[in-house]
């Protein structure tokens, strides 16, 4: 597949809402997205526990953790959880520029894809923007692994994935999902993918104040004896490795400009996906940022160089 770029920023044409439950603390959330001005990236706006106004942008030097989902803001301070399934659809679409309110700690989860926030997106519409976008390139292999797990972003012509998973449950077992990116990919093949979990995990994580709002309204659900417990089944024959990707997606979205490369992992989920884009973004050599220069009728978009300003969203 060939490097398809858009030159120009784009945001929402109109606010969209949605509304539902936040996954862990089971809480309803309503979250508002409005149009937002070029360079002002992803940023999310709510309030603390003392009624203040608090902003967070939605970067990779805001992730405060990621135990069972990605979650922005400081720990033990103000956070909004659960970010990656928004943050997916955002980066797929191609729109860089959100203003968003929430009244609650975490994306609602809705059925546990990205589904309903692409449909949101496209109802709204998307708006260029006049000001270019900015991408980043990927100049060398950058890797981290841990245990027997790894990551690693390689330069390529494109945005791909390539995410292979490896579980010991024969309901999962070994599966592997690699493609180009673009917004009909997305749609086609990684949109709908379910978050999952194992039913013997359950009384832990609510012990834990976890999973509250978890149910197989918006979770793929695997039995005891590796049977799938939703009527429905899957909507995908591999689900479980399409939601790792959707999941990856909405992690190095943070980077706040999208990337022109290869990034694949095994066995990954949000800390090596974090991990990996912070080892990236601290090497000045493994990456540049590029823009679109003129084209010729005939010839694909030429990449030039540009110097990062000082505010950089890829900054750490």
């Amino acid at each position: 597949m060939g490097l398809e770029l858009h030159e120009y920023q784009t945001t929402l044409k109109s606010r969209a809402s949605l509304s539902g439950i936040g996954v862990h603390c089971g809480k309803p959330v309503t979250i508002h997205f409005n149009p937002a001005d070029a360079d002002s990236g992803i940023v999310f706006s709510h309030q603390n526990g003392a009624g203040e106004p608090i902003e967070i942008r939605a970067l990779v030097s805001e992730i405060g953790a990621t135990d069972l989902c990605t979650a922005l803001g400081a720990p033990g301070g103000s956070q909004i959880a659960t970010v990656e399934h928004l943050m997916a659809a955002l980066f797929a679409l191609g729109i860089d520029n959100v203003s968003i309110d929430i009244d609650g700690p975490e994306v609602p989860i809705m059925d546990g894809s990205s589904q309903d926030f692409v449909e949101a997106f496209e109802q709204a519409g998307i708006q260029a923007l006049s000001v270019k976008r900015r991408y980043i390139r990927v100049l060398k292999p950058i890797r981290v692994e841990k245990g027997g797990s790894w990551a690693e972003f390689l330069p390529y012509d494109g945005t791909r994935f390539e995410i292979e998973i490896d579980f010991e449950s024969k309901a999962i077992g070994r599966q592997l999902f690699a493609s180009d990116i673009d917004p009909g990919v997305f749609k086609r093949e990684i949109a709908r993918a379910r978050t999952f979990g194992f039913m013997k995990d359950v009384q832990r994580l609510w012990a834990a104040g976890y999973a509250l709002g978890s149910s197989l309204e918006n979770s793929l659900v695997i039995a005891d004896d590796d049977s799938i417990v939703n009527i429905e089944g899957l909507r995908y024959e591999d689900e479980f490795v399409r939601h790792k990707t959707l999941d990856a997606m909405g992690d190095l979205a943070l980077a706040g400009a999208r990337f022109i490369g290869c990034f694949r992992s095994y066995r990954g989920g949000h800390s090596l996906n974090a991990s990996a884009l912070r080892l990236l973004l601290s090497d000045p050599a493994a990456f540049e940022i590029v823009e679109t220069g003129r084209r010729e009728r005939g010839r694909s978009a030429e990449l030039i160089a540009v110097n990062a300003p000082a505010y950089a969203p890829w900054r750490l």
